[in-house]
């Protein structure tokens, strides 16, 4: 099957995204000197390919199988609700799969995500966790911050800064997904 055809402006082919990870990497090796106590989340869709990618580049660089993880914010999202048995406004989303196959206590979680926006997923996806357990501490790595936060949410571990207008959406393609590695400007929509 052919990659997707480019429809923006590419910011980011698929080298510079590698490059990108390896300094996440990097920087999550260096801040976390106790990495047997780290754990990478992965948020659905594309925060769990780029946790899975960062797990491979740690134990790479640090000699350590950090745990992995991923969750799904569906029931704690706050644009998602039941409307008295009548039909939603907008497509639901599709419910996936929340694995933490390790305890949460004692652990740095680093939630890791494709995109940074509002914050809104950051803020479902903390609470999500905290349905699981209590980590010690939660890290956020996210491979592109684009701004228009609308909560107080601030990453730990960002790829890179893409300030945008709210008109613009940053789409991120990986592989694993898209059949290609790249990230990109487009007109519209949200996030």
């Amino acid at each position: 099957m052919a990659a997707p055809a480019q429809t923006g402006k590419l910011l980011l082919d698929g080298e510079a995204l590698r490059r990108t990870l390896v300094r996440i990497a990097h920087e999550i090796v260096e801040r976390n000197p106790e990495l047997s106590k780290v754990a990478l989340v992965g948020i659905h869709t594309r925060g769990v390919p780029l946790a899975q990618r960062l797990r491979r580049l740690i134990q790479e660089f640090g000699g350590v199988d950090v745990a992995l993880g991923t969750v799904d914010i569906t029931f704690h999202r706050d644009d998602v609700g039941a409307r008295q048995g009548a039909a939603p406004l907008a497509p639901q989303p599709v419910v996936k799969s929340t694995r933490l196959d390790f305890p949460l206590e004692g652990v740095t979680c680093v939630l890791v995500d494709d995109v940074l926006y509002t914050g809104r997923t950051i803020r479902a996806a903390i609470e999500a966790l905290f349905t699981y357990g209590r980590p010690d501490r939660v890290q956020l790595a996210v491979l592109v911050d684009r701004g228009h936060r609308e909560l107080p949410i601030r990453p730990d571990y960002v790829g890179k800064n893409l300030p945008t207008a709210r008109s613009e959406r940053i789409q991120v393609q990986l592989v694993e997904v898209d059949e290609v590695d790249r990230v990109l400007l487009t007109p519209g929509g949200m996030q």
